[in-house]
């Protein structure tokens, strides 16, 4: 196969200039506040050693791909050592949080030729494992030509797949297992020059989370704050998706004056901003300890782990990332918690849940604030429904069973 002028332009930019990958990892350690001495780790240098015996390593890059893994990990770390790359410091929270004791965590490597060479050196992995999406073109050439079974997990319908169709092409043709999350993944995937004897569709595995288990003080604290009072939450918010929710929310105090908005963003940093923004409302910071009284038309939650209480407290919530351009988050956590999902019209990354679950009666798309307002009036009393289940926990033990194959 010929290399496309474009990854050929890649591997001698990133080799003659790693500086560039280097600086920009240097300024995205720093802005995540992770630890400094572990900056060494984004460079190719393990903090870790290697343990005897057979080692899976799993590269999910933040909190959604994480996720994906929860129900996959268990099952591999039966048989191997587990071992997992995230790119950023918000995913290796949520790996120590939900995978399994014993886990080993690193940052991801740069894709230049040292720190790909040292760290795959250093690991020496049986099995590699991509989750959904982020993949290096110089990892993956280095896995093929050391003749490592690699695999990509969950993989979703990808506009960049279609838009460089040569460069996955190259990348992705030495997998020996890609799963999907869809039929239209797969004939994506397929229609690249994927050989279909790798592609399978087992179900999306963030179908196959387990109900989410709130923190029991956060818990306390929300229900303690919304008493008898109509509630809705703003979960996984971003800056684009700020606007709408101060809308709506204003939208609703005007119809329900008594109403409680619980808000939970995405980054604990954007807290200010929110504040800002919503000077002419009584606000509560949950960060600064502020107490929640009668007055209160806001909780400001600015604080981490603690989005399944929110799930488990109000009867519906607004999902962000849905109003600017980070491709939605999943519905399937508060689905399962009860909640009635609704999400703003961007959700690219998570198509085939949204439209699962509005066939289902468990979502709405929709496209402005005022349409949220409207939704949150009809749903915000409600009870929470019962459960969605999800039929996708065979999905996880098909993959399973498929990638340990390769295990030694």
């Amino acid at each position: 196969m010929t290399t496309p002028a474009l990854l050929k332009a890649y591997f001698a930019l990133t080799a003659v200039a790693p500086w560039l990958l280097k600086h920009a990892a240097k300024r995205q350690h720093l802005r995540q506040s992770a630890a400094s001495e572990r900056l060494c780790e984004r460079m190719g240098q393990a903090t870790k050693p290697r343990q005897t015996g057979p080692l899976i390593w799993l590269h999910a890059a933040s909190v959604g791909e994480v996720q994906s893994a929860v129900a996959l990990a268990p099952l591999l770390a039966e048989k191997a050592q587990l071992l997992v790359t995230t790119a950023t410091q918000t995913g290796a929270d949520r790996a120590r949080a939900v995978l399994p004791k014993g886990t080993l965590h690193q940052f991801q490597p740069i894709d230049t030729p040292l720190a790909t060479r040292k760290f795959l050196a250093h690991w020496q992995p049986d099995l590699a494992l991509f989750v959904e999406a982020d993949l290096w073109p110089r990892m993956c050439r280095a896995l093929a030509q050391n003749g490592t079974p690699t695999a990509l997990l969950n993989a979703r319908s990808s506009k960049s797949r279609a838009r460089f169709p040569r460069v996955y092409k190259e990348m992705l043709s030495s997998f020996n297992v890609i799963t999907c999350q869809s039929d239209m993944a797969q004939k994506e995937l397929q229609a690249l020059g994927i050989s279909p004897d790798v592609l399978f569709t087992f179900g999306d595995l963030k179908a196959a989370l387990p109900k989410p288990e709130p923190d029991a003080a956060a818990l306390a604290a929300f229900r303690a704050a919304a008493g008898k009072r109509p509630l809705w939450s703003a979960v996984s918010t971003h800056a684009a998706d700020e606007a709408h929710v101060l809308a709506a929310h204003r939208d609703v105090l005007r119809h329900t004056p008594e109403a409680l908005l619980l808000w939970l963003p995405r980054h604990p940093a954007r807290a200010t901003a929110i504040r800002d923004a919503a000077k002419d409302l009584h606000l509560a910071q949950r960060s600064l300890g502020e107490a929640v009284t009668s007055q209160s038309q806001i909780l400001l939650a600015d604080t981490l782990g603690e989005a399944g209480a929110a799930f488990a407290t109000a009867p519906v919530v607004f999902l962000g990332g849905s109003f600017g351009r980070e491709g939605g988050h999943t519905p399937y956590e508060p689905a399962k918690a009860g909640c009635y999902v609704l999400s703003g019209p961007n959700v690219a990354n998570f198509k085939d849940a949204y439209a699962r679950l509005s066939r289902e009666g468990y979502a709405t798309l929709l496209d402005s604030s005022t349409a949220l307002a409207q939704a949150l009036t009809t749903h915000m009393r409600r009870p929470h429904k019962a459960l969605w289940q999800s039929q996708s926990e065979n999905a996880v033990a098909k993959t399973a069973a498929k990638l340990l194959s390769y295990v030694p």
